[in-house]
């Protein structure tokens, strides 16, 4: 392996030792930054199996209710962690699912509460990839957001949030 083959490689295991950060080109002898380093952030994320844990949940209160719906859990920078669409689950209810959890993870609130601000800032609904309807809460660690979990397809917003509740709920548990 030549120089640029190790620095990568230290790099990549000193990512892993300290979870995802923005980092310039290590000295392949360089220790990995202390977690008080100036410019360092280290942040709090769902594994996927939290992440399905929390998805499954929520499809499965969905089904308990008879309703056929798909769920998305983002991470805090809005990415998609996973979805699962339900069997039944209409084609809309994906990328709604999906725009919800962005909506409520981006403002750190369940998407029911953000209905109510759309009548001061109209102009929030402008935003591209947020969709404030009912049916997302967010997933928070130390009181901010790191995830959400959002439910479309269910006849009522509040169906879909209950569900999405649900899916945060068994991450307690």
């Amino acid at each position: 392996m030549n120089s640029t083959g190790i620095r990568i490689a230290a790099a990549v295991a000193g990512l892993a030792a300290v979870g995802a950060v923005s980092f310039a080109a290590v000295p392949a002898t360089a220790a990995p930054a202390p977690a008080t380093h100036k410019g360092v952030i280290q942040t709090s994320h769902l594994s996927i199996a939290a992440a399905s844990k929390a998805a499954q949940a929520a499809l499965d209160a969905a089904g308990k209710a008879g309703q056929h719906v798909s769920v998305a859990v983002v991470d805090r920078d809005g990415n998609t962690i996973l979805t699962l669409r339900g069997d039944g689950a209409g084609p809309q209810s994906y990328s709604s699912a999906q725009e919800k959890a962005f909506t409520a993870v981006s403002w750190n609130a369940k998407t029911s509460e953000l209905v109510g601000r759309l009548q001061q800032t109209p102009t929030l609904k402008d935003i591209d990839g947020t969709l404030f309807l009912a049916g997302a809460v967010p997933v928070a660690a130390g009181g901010a957001p790191i995830a959400a979990v959002g439910v479309a397809g269910a006849p009522s917003g509040a169906q879909d949030e209950a569900f999405a509740q649900a899916g945060v709920d068994a991450l307690g548990k």
